[in-house]
Order: C-alpha cells, then structure tokens, then sequence
C-alpha cells in the first residue's frame, strides 16, 4: 500500500460523550460510536459507525442514505428475529412482499463498562437491551469495540457481539432468504460505502467480481475497493469473520452496481436459534486501509490475529 505522504503512526485517543465515542489518530477522526442514535421507531434505532475515516482522512461510510435511510455506516443489524425487525423499515412477508409492520425493535444502550486505551488498542465496551416495538425485552447484549493501527496506511477495528436470549422460549434469527426472497440474506455486520463507491469491485481469494458475482458465496473475508470524488484515490474495506462464529465461514451479501455494502451475512439462507438462557458470540475484523485490490490478501492476513 502506497500514499503520496506517508504517515508516521500515532497514538489513539478516544472520548466518550453522553451519547457516542469516538477515535481519533491525530488530526484524523478516524471512527464515531453513536450508542444512543436519535432514529425514529420506523428506522430500528440501533447503534452505528459513522464517519469511518483512513488514516489519510478519507471518508469511507455513508449515513442515512436516501434509498434505504436505515442504513448507516457500520451497524449490527438483523431484519428477521422471530417476528420482530432490528432492521428498519418494511419486513418481507412470505407470499406477500414487503410490508411496513409494526415491528421495528430497538436496540437501546444501557451502561458504557469499558472506555480504555491501552498498548496502543482503543476500546469500548458497553451493554444493550433489544426490545420489540411492543416494548418486550428479548435479548441482552454485549458488545465491544476496539481500534488500532496496523500500518502508515492502514487501521484496524474489532466488534464482538454477545447475545443473551432472555425469553423463556428459543430466538429463530433469519434473513428474507428464509423467508423466500431469493438472493437477499442481509443481515448482521453491514457496511455502506459512499455514493462514489457505487460500481467499486469487490474482491476475494479467488479474485475479483461485482456484487451479482459473489453475492451469496461463503468466504473467510471479502473486501470491497472504491474510488473517491475530488482526490481521485482509492481505498479498501476488508472484513473478516472470525474462525469461531456459527455459521462460519458467512455466505456474504455485497452489492456494487446499486450502491456499495458489504455484509458477512451467519442467516443468509438458514435460521440460526438461540436457545432460552444461551449466549452466542459473534466476532469480526474491519481493515480500512489507503489501498487498492492488489493489498486486500495482505490487509485480510494482518487482521487475522485479531479475531
């Protein structure tokens, strides 16, 4: 990975305010935790990253974007859990299409644990309660967030999810793919990209593709490069699924042509359960990195470790 002025790496800090935190590495914000959103019902507030930055400055996410204004940056989100949607928006109904119910959970933050940084790792720890729309609590989360450099052009962040099934009775986790849409599992750790990313490549192991290609494939990690308006550079999101998550390795869901995401997506095309009492673990690494699709092996084998 090349840059026109290379970086010296730097310490992080990190602030935490009454509703988000955020990272910086220098003059650079490179990442912002919003925990207490300020969404309407209909979006499934949820916690989400936003902006996420390179080193060099570049924004790499895409917030509330208009075609579908319950995506935002990075965000755990899951459109099928029962009955209920931690998505936003419509749910997709058998036999029916999509339907706005009145459905839409929230995933609301409860107590920050953990703000620290440490051997150069900046880390956030905080639990949630999901409740349904109804107001019933279902589950308890935990989820830690941690931030470090990898190199002059590269950083890398780490999200672990907890969920506790707090109900008396089992959590059938799906996708519209379960639910009979062909081709569409999202759900889970989804990133959208700028508008500029639209038509960016995605890449893999075996090389490169556009989303229609690679849509639904199971792979260890899966990148996504896209090409910036002004300075006409590009950067590259990697995200790798950690060896010990159920389902692994993910069948992912990527778009290109419509818009940039980029979703390692456990429910794609099987209901996952979480048994009454039971707590399941789901972990992955982000590198976001001043690259093109030439680094993407090299940025998937610097995060492995960190899973």
């Amino acid at each position: 990975m090349t840059h026109p002025t290379p970086l010296t790496p730097q310490a992080l800090e990190l602030e935490v305010g009454g509703e988000s935190a955020s990272v910086r590495d220098g003059d650079v914000e490179l990442l912002r935790y919003v925990f207490i959103p300020d969404s309407p019902q209909l979006e499934s507030p949820k916690p989400y990253l936003d902006p996420l930055r390179t080193r060099a400055g570049r924004v790499v996410s895409l917030y509330r974007p208009w075609d579908h204004v319950w995506h935002k940056g990075i965000a755990w989100s899951l459109p099928v859990v029962d009955d209920e949607n931690f998505w936003g928006g419509p749910t997709y109904v058998r036999d029916r299409g999509y339907v706005q119910l009145a459905n839409n959970g929230t995933q609301a933050h409860r107590e920050v644990v953990d703000a620290s940084v440490a051997d150069g790792v900046a880390r956030v720890t905080h639990t949630l309660d999901w409740t349904t729309e109804s107001g019933r609590r279902i589950l308890a989360e935990e989820r830690s967030l941690s931030a470090r450099i990898l190199s002059d052009q590269a950083w890398a962040l780490t999200v672990s999810i907890s969920l506790t099934n707090v109900t008396g009775d089992p959590i059938r986790i799906g996708s519209p793919t379960t639910k009979g849409r062909e081709n569409a599992g999202y759900g889970g750790l989804f990133w959208r990209g700028p508008r500029s990313f639209t038509e960016g490549r995605l890449v893999t192991v075996d090389g490169e593709g556009s989303g229609n290609d690679v849509r639904g494939q199971r792979h260890e990690w899966m990148g996504f490069v896209g090409r910036h308006d002004v300075v006409d550079e590009t950067s590259l999101i990697v995200m790798l699924d950690a060896a010990e998550n159920p389902c692994h390795p993910p069948q992912w869901f990527a778009r290109s042509e419509e818009f940039a995401c980029l979703n390692p997506a456990p429910f794609f095309s099987e209901e996952f359960e979480i048994a009454p009492g039971r707590t399941e673990t789901f972990r992955y690494v982000v590198g976001i990195a001043d690259g093109d699709a030439s680094d993407a092996a090299a940025l998937a084998d610097a995060l492995r470790p960190l899973r």
